[in-house]
């Protein structure tokens, strides 16, 4: 079912388009919905500097490698994160200043990764967002990234919406991919489409061997171009899913691979397993002046709370 709502929301085909024309009355409803829920928020000021980084598509489009990007910038940096896929509840702190104070299954794959990438920065979860930046203001921090953050709309922040370079279903949920309307991106600060602002770089580790991608990642199907041509097999599960070693190991067995070749979300959950692993790294490259325009609201915000 969830590969089938994958080609329905990113590569619809045929009597695809007949299904998406049934449930759009649906998808009217939740996007106007969410609209009036966009109107009537009252943002809450923290006195703090916070950057969202959100997008409006379902699953992936490069949010943790720039939110790694971003707060890399930065010496006194929390970034706060829902945490998906972990196996905690409430407040959990992942990392302060740099030091991992728990495992990948009580922060969720992708704080974990944001916490391992950025030795000088702090990371907390939370299914409630204000918690977690209120706990990072009383640690110190000076400015807080918040991951995932587009649809937080009680927060007073600086919006990032990141887009992928093409969207061909643009409807909101249930018929399309969509979190809100299309033309929400207009309330973001900075809408930033891949391509354009901002760009992936993708290596993979060398390994002349057969490989079997093994991924739990949303639309797997975008790693594709990326691969390279000794990946002999594919194996996916659900987005932030947790893998089993010996299943895997099977996997492998069945298509003669050598090792796995995984992303580097992935590979935070692998740290114990004896397989022979192969990473695709991913880093972004962002733009100067989109640096720059993030760069002025954090000092302008400081400039107006010191008076």
């Amino acid at each position: 079912m969830k590969r089938f709502f994958e080609r329905l929301y990113y590569h619809p085909k045929g009597l695809d388009y007949l299904l998406i024309a049934v449930l759009s009355p649906l998808s009217l409803l939740y996007g106007s919905y969410m609209l009036i829920r966009r109107l009537a928020a009252q943002k809450r000021a923290f006195g703090v500097p916070i950057v969202s980084v959100g997008n409006l598509v379902v699953g992936g489009s490069g949010k943790t490698p720039f939110v790694i990007a971003l707060a890399s910038r930065y010496k006194n940096v929390t970034v706060v994160s829902r945490g998906y896929g972990r196996q905690s509840r409430g407040l959990v702190e992942v990392s302060r200043r740099g030091e991992v104070l728990v495992d990948v299954t009580q922060s969720g794959d992708e704080p974990m990764l944001m916490a391992q990438s950025l030795p000088n920065a702090s990371v907390i979860v939370a299914e409630k967002r204000e918690e977690a930046i209120a706990l990072a203001k009383a640690n110190g921090t000076e400015v807080i990234i918040l991951d995932d953050g587009f649809n937080r709309v009680n927060i007073e922040k600086y919006d990032i919406l990141l887009k992928p370079a093409s969207i061909p279903n643009t409807l909101p949920f249930p018929a399309g991919p969509l979190r809100e309307f299309s033309f929400s991106e207009r309330f973001a600060d900075s809408v930033l489409q891949e391509g354009r602002g901002f760009r992936r770089l993708v290596q993979v580790d060398p390994f002349e061997g057969r490989l079997l991608l093994a991924t739990a990642i949303a639309n797997p199907a975008r790693l594709e171009p990326y691969l390279p041509k000794n990946v002999v097999g594919r194996f996916y599960l659900e987005d932030h899913a947790y893998f089993n070693e010996a299943q895997l190991e099977e996997k492998m067995k069945e298509v003669g691979a050598d090792a796995l070749l995984v992303t580097e979300k992935d590979a935070v959950k692998m740290d114990k397993f004896k397989l022979s692993i192969v990473q695709m790294r991913l880093k972004l490259e962002i733009e100067d002046a989109i640096l720059q325009c993030i760069d002025s609201y954090i000092k302008k915000y400081k400039e107006t709370h010191e008076e």
